[in-house]
């Protein structure tokens, strides 16, 4: 037998009863036949089974997989991270102008530096580089410029300080160092804002979203900020006494919801959380 006809004969498969020897099942085939049908039975294995883990919920079950819920997740995680990167710029800002008024240098006016469709910074790259290396020497200097009397006095530790509270209320939304490095107190509009020490008038200002805008420098390297305030009552440079009004609260503004006090409380160029020194 040549190779030719080695290579094309036949085979038979056969399914045979062992007891009566009767052929049940029988199946022939050759050699190329057989080859090309295992071939083919596995490209179709292997395609089902990959249609079946790419288009169907079975693909969740491997691990590692990311599902519907997973990536939902991860936009809104990335979602929160531009935001709270927007916060904390709009955090450098504030905490530079705040530097600059406490040392007598003309504050960035925050209408130029932030668009009022969707509040991103709009800073160019110079004035950021200055804000960033500014921010890490950020140091309250200017107690000389607005001393408080001019006669001498013990400067006490906050801790040991008698504060009076400014608005009676609900505190809000508390203080976070990070995020929120000030407390919100709910009040009723119209409300008068009262001074929490002894102190002079750093700073008024006024923005179009939070209403005016008053700083005051007490002793002891201590300052104190209200906002949210409809009309002022003192002018920078006043001093006041601590009970003393200052201002009158305006309603919720627009970027907030109820109407509230927007208070800070800094020593020695830090912000502290105010809830630990007034009751309100």
């Amino acid at each position: 037998m040549d190779k030719s006809a080695k290579k094309d004969r036949s085979f038979r498969l056969s399914l045979i009863d062992a007891t009566s020897h009767e052929r049940l099942w029988s199946l022939r085939f050759t050699r190329t036949a057989f080859i090309i049908a295992a071939v083919s039975t596995v490209v179709i294995v292997v395609v089902g089974l990959f249609s079946i883990i790419a288009y169907t919920p079975i693909r969740t079950f491997i691990p590692g997989y990311p599902d519907a819920h997973s990536r939902r997740q991860a936009v809104q995680n990335a979602l929160r991270i531009d935001s709270l990167q927007t916060r904390i710029l709009q955090w450098e800002l504030y905490t530079e102008n705040l530097r600059r008024v406490v040392a007598g240098e003309e504050p960035i006016q925050l209408d130029s530096l932030f668009t009022s469709g969707n509040g991103s910074a709009s800073v160019s790259d110079a004035s950021f580089l200055a804000l960033r290396d500014s921010l890490l020497r950020a140091d309250v200097n200017a107690e000389e410029q607005f001393e408080v009397g001019a006669a001498p006095r013990r400067n006490l530790p906050i801790e040991a300080l008698s504060f009076f509270t400014p608005v009676k209320g609900v505190v809000s939304k508390p203080f976070d160092r990070a995020l929120h490095p000030w407390i919100d107190v709910t009040a009723p509009a119209g409300t008068m804002v009262m001074s929490a020490l002894d102190g002079t008038v750093l700073y008024t200002g006024w923005d179009q979203e939070s209403g005016y805008v008053l700083a005051l420098q007490h002793s002891g390297d201590i300052v104190s900020i209200y906002q949210n305030i409809e009309k002022m009552l003192r002018k920078k440079g006043e001093t006041v006494k601590a009970g003393t009004p200052i201002g009158v609260l305006a309603s919720s503004s627009s970027l907030t919801k109820g109407d509230h006090l927007h208070f800070e409380l800094w020593y020695e160029g830090a912000a502290v959380d105010p809830a630990q020194y007034i009751k309100f």
